[in-house]
Formats: structure tokens, sequence, C-alpha cells
């Protein structure tokens, strides 16, 4: 073997072993949105990532462990960069609201990772720790930054009261049907009957910021 290959491999393999948790999270989440929880075997990780099963149980002890570092990977990352953003945002907090929906979209809705959402939710009975670790992780992180920005809103005089409870609530429910209506019923549709996400979070966003915007006296 030629010396230049010979010196190169070692620097090849540690790449390649380096890339393989990234590798193994990227094929899990595939086979956990086309088939669920439950009827993804770790084989199946393995093989798709091009690993042996061994590897993936070196960096992934169980499947539950391997499921759990997908969603901190996919759907704990977007709610970290949106806190992030709301610390540093300077405008009006309807434009902020806004602006969060929109990223919402385009950072996790439009991602292969939504379809997480769907299989916490047709699973959450048979895997209760898993849809433990989800709230904790992803839903209340979520709900409390958009608690937040709706009290900055009303502290800053933009927004009216209002039970920061059920609004918030009310602010993601429509989020999350869209993203259930696309890795369920959408497929099923005639082109006349899709809904194109960024009208509709457009729309939606139109209609809770009219609702929320304190009106200003004559």
């Amino acid at each position: 073997m030629p010396t230049a290959l010979m010196s190169e491999s070692p620097h090849r393999r540690e790449r390649r072993k380096e890339a393989r948790p990234g590798e193994l999270l990227d094929a899990a989440l595939d086979l956990f949105v086309e088939k669920g929880f439950a009827a993804t075997r770790a084989e199946e990780v393995a093989h798709r990532a091009g690993v042996s099963k061994g590897t993936l149980f070196l960096y992934f002890p169980s499947k539950e462990e391997l499921f759990k570092a997908v969603v901190l990977e996919s759907l704990a990352r977007p709610v970290s960069e949106g806190a992030q953003e709301l610390a540093q945002y300077e405008g009006h907090t309807a434009d902020l609201l806004r602006y969060l929906l929109e990223q919402w979209w385009t950072r996790y809705g439009s991602t292969k990772a939504s379809g997480i959402t769907k299989l916490v939710i047709s699973e959450a009975s048979n895997f209760p720790e898993l849809a433990r670790f989800y709230h904790q992780h992803v839903v209340l992180p979520g709900t409390d930054l958009v608690r937040r920005v709706i009290q900055r809103g009303i502290d800053r005089g933009e927004f009216r009261p209002v039970n920061l409870h059920l609004t918030v609530h009310a602010v993601m429910a429509p989020m999350i049907f869209l993203v259930m209506w696309k890795h369920s019923m959408a497929p099923c549709c005639s082109p006349n009957e899709t809904l194109d996400p960024e009208a509709f979070i457009a729309q939606h966003a139109d209609l809770l910021t009219r609702g929320l915007v304190k009106d200003v006296a004559p």
C-alpha cells in the first residue's frame, strides 16, 4: 500500500468515528418519523447509519436514550435559539411574536424532526417516560418562551392583559395542528385541499396580534 494512503487512513477513520453520533441521530430521526418509536429497531438504525449495532450502543446504551438524544438535538435546540433572540430583541412585541412563529416553522415545522410531535402524541400512553422527557425538554421550554413573549408585550403596554396560561395554548395549538396535518392528512389530500404553512402562520399571527394588541385611546 502506498505510504500516503497508509498515513491518511487513520485520520479518515478518526473523522469517521467522530461523525458517527451525528449519523446515528440522523438515521434514528428518519426511522422514528417513518415507523414510530415502537416499530423502530436498534439494528435498523445502525444499518442505516452504516455501523454495527455494537457501535450504536457504544454511543447510546438503549433505544430510549437514542430517542432522548434525537429530541435534544432536533427539538430542544430551536427553542433555545428562540430564547436567545427574545433576550436581544428591541422592537414591538407583536413583530417579535410573528417572527418567532415564522422561525418555529423554518427551524422545526418544515423539517423532518416535526414528525416527532406526532410520534409522541400517538405513543405517549405506551411510553410515558419518553412523553415526560419530551414534555420537560420541549413543551415546557417552548410554552415558557411564548409566555415570556406575551408577558413582555403586557409589561411594555403593547398587549392588553390576558390569561397567560390559556393564551399560550391558544398560540401553540394551531402550530401543533399544522405539523400533525403535515404528517398525517396532508399526503392524503388533493392539491386544492392542502395548507400553505407560511400563509397559515401569517394568518394565525395576524389574528393573534390583532387580538392581543392594546387599543390606543383616541
